[in-house]
């Protein structure tokens, strides 16, 4: 009995062996964790493969209970019986994938079985059936989220397998030629052994589910640290300063080689590995980043060649590269590296794309606020003009003036100043506003400013697309106070000014052109981007601007300078958004 109970050990094995595949092998591991129709097809033919195994490296023993071990059971001597695994192979493919995977696999176990002997052993495939029936009974599917399977505990399978051996004693004793004296001499070591083979079996893939989980909290909580760690920096937008402060922390908190950031055509930010050639300011060098943000997809690299890094020493074997996006809109990449491409696991990939989602969430937020900090500042410029005691004043005196000579005209004007300081209010409150609100407000300011400066500027307007599309507020009278204060340098007469607004395409056109005097090519870099140190003036309404233009629509909405000794052009394309109703 001790021989054969060692034996029967040696063939439980394969099932533990399963056991193993299941949790450790991916594409055998979705089968467990995902139960869909097509899995369970699936787990049926694993399944099956292995209770036919179990049968053909099974034990033999004759009737004088003698047992002969070989390393493959093909056919048995009629008055043989044998001693397998074949219950408890098909009493895990219930409890793993329910009563119609345990039934089928039953099936399959019973036939092959009486196969391998005779008709008289056709009770076999009756009982593997029931078996199959009775532990799929015990099945309890899949969790709530769909993301473990809700399997029994190794005890409640321990007690199981006792159960589905018994019942498979009681047929070999109603059924068997051999009866009491096979079911006495094979059902001590058979019952003990295969139900600890199904606790065995459960235990393989509750440690597994069980180490997931640890390990899910661990980086659950590296995430939540991340997310906290990166939220001040992300929140002032997805520029260098911040991007290189965030690939710091990353690389910090993971354990990856190397770290990157970048926006849709440049690096923004390299820490680690390859960081001599992945350098920021410059174009990115790899195929696979390009690959991301075109898809806006999750890209996956395991060599050097799936990376695409132009630089031929590029030290990086694996990638995973994730898509930023900011409403829908791809607007960069993060890309995490190793040197060795089998440190890439899921585990990572799951990471990144969990990151991902975190930082996506964290741009956008970093770009409202920024949002609604240049609203605020438009705000307080705007009632800044409205109270300009120095603008006020000059149109109070314009005003004044003008009653003495053409009270009609001076009339108009208050009428004018009155539409400004409504138009600037407006401003305030909206994001956009139309075309023909825009132009009121420019109109109203420039009829003060003319009539102040009466034969000093000559402004031209080409209105060319439908007055109900959006652009932001100020854009236009910003654009054309920034040409009649510093375009000319004090030049009295010849001074001209064309506005234009056209579409382009799918876009709209805007631009304001001067003859004047020209920007300098150093302060002319700088313009729309930072703050710009002169006599007349910081530039700071021109970058806030830019920066609306930019957060509102996109990159290809900035402000473009173009100057020359002959005059300044500034340009911007905007995407067409007509007022609804």
């Amino acid at each position: 009995m001790w021989s054969l109970s060692l034996l029967i050990t040696e063939r439980v094995g394969m099932v533990v062996l399963l056991a193993f595949l299941l949790v450790n092998v991916k594409p055998f591991r979705r089968l467990l964790f995902h139960q869909t129709i097509s899995a369970k097809v699936q787990l049926f033919v694993i399944f099956s493969l292995f209770t036919i195994l179990a049968n053909l490296t099974g034990i033999e023993i004759d009737r004088q209970n003698h047992v002969q071990s070989t390393i493959i059971l093909t056919k048995l001597s009629p008055t043989s019986s044998v001693a397998n695994a074949r219950v408890l192979a098909v009493s895990s493919a219930g409890i793993t994938g329910g009563p119609w995977v345990g039934a089928a696999v039953g099936l399959v176990a019973g036939l092959h079985r009486v196969l391998q002997g005779s008709v008289n052993s056709s009770f076999y495939i009756a009982s593997s059936v029931l078996i199959g029936i009775l532990s799929g009974l015990a099945y309890r599917g899949e969790d709530r989220d769909f993301s473990r399977p809700a399997l029994l505990t190794p005890w409640q399978g321990f007690a199981v397998g006792i159960v589905m051996e018994v019942i498979q004693m009681i047929f070999i004793l109603l059924f068997s030629d051999a009866g009491w004296s096979l079911v006495r001499f094979i059902a001590g070591p058979m019952v003990i052994v295969n139900s600890l083979g199904t606790y065995v079996f459960l235990s393989v893939i509750s440690t597994y589910i069980k180490q997931e989980q640890e390990t899910r909290a661990v980086q659950t909580q590296a995430v939540l640290d991340l997310a906290d760690k990166t939220l001040p920096y992300f929140r002032t937008g997805l520029n260098f300063e911040s991007a290189q402060e965030v690939a710091r922390i990353i690389k910090r908190y993971t354990n990856f080689d190397a770290i990157s950031l970048t926006t849709r055509n440049e690096i923004l930010a390299h820490v680690g590995a390859g960081s001599d050639h992945h350098v920021p300011t410059k174009k990115m060098v790899t195929h696979l980043s390009e690959k991301a943000i075109k898809a806006g997809e999750v890209q996956i690299a395991h060599s050097e060649e799936q990376i695409g890094c132009s630089n031929p020493d590029c030290p990086l074997q694996a990638a995973v590269v994730v898509p930023l996006r900011v409403n829908d809109k791809v607007v960069g990449t993060l890309k995490m590296y190793y040197v060795k491409s089998w440190e890439l696991t899921p585990v990572e990939i799951q990471l990144a794309s969990g990151l991902e989602k975190i930082f996506s969430s964290q741009i956008a937020l970093g770009q409202a606020e920024n949002q609604a900090k240049l609203v605020r500042e438009a705000e307080i410029k705007a009632l800044q003009a409205q109270v300009n005691p120095h603008f006020f004043f000059n149109a109070i005196n314009t005003v004044v003036a003008m009653i003495r000579k053409d009270s009609d005209k001076a009339r108009e004007l208050l009428i004018q100043l009155s539409l400004y300081f409504r138009s600037n209010l407006l401003g305030v409150r909206e994001t956009q506003i139309t075309l023909q609100q825009e132009l009121d407000q420019v109109n109203a300011y420039l009829t003060l400013e003319l009539s102040r400066f009466p034969d000093r500027y000559e402004i031209h307007q080409e209105i060319s697309v439908n007055e109900q599309v959006l652009l932001p507020p100020f854009m236009l009278q910003i654009l054309l106070e920034n040409a009649l204060k510093h375009a000319f340098n004090g030049r009295m007469k010849g001074n001209e000014v064309w506005l234009s607004v056209s579409q382009v395409g799918k876009r709209i056109k805007v631009q304001v052109e001067d003859n004047g005097t020209g920007i300098k090519p150093e302060v002319l870099a700088k313009l729309g981007k930072e703050e710009v140190s002169s006599e007349s003036g910081s530039g700071t309404a021109l970058q806030n601007l830019n920066q609306r233009l930019i957060e509102i629509y996109d990159e290809r909405s900035q402000l473009n300078f173009t100057s020359s000794g002959a005059g300044t052009t500034v340009t911007a394309y905007l995407p067409i958004v007509i007022k609804e109703g």
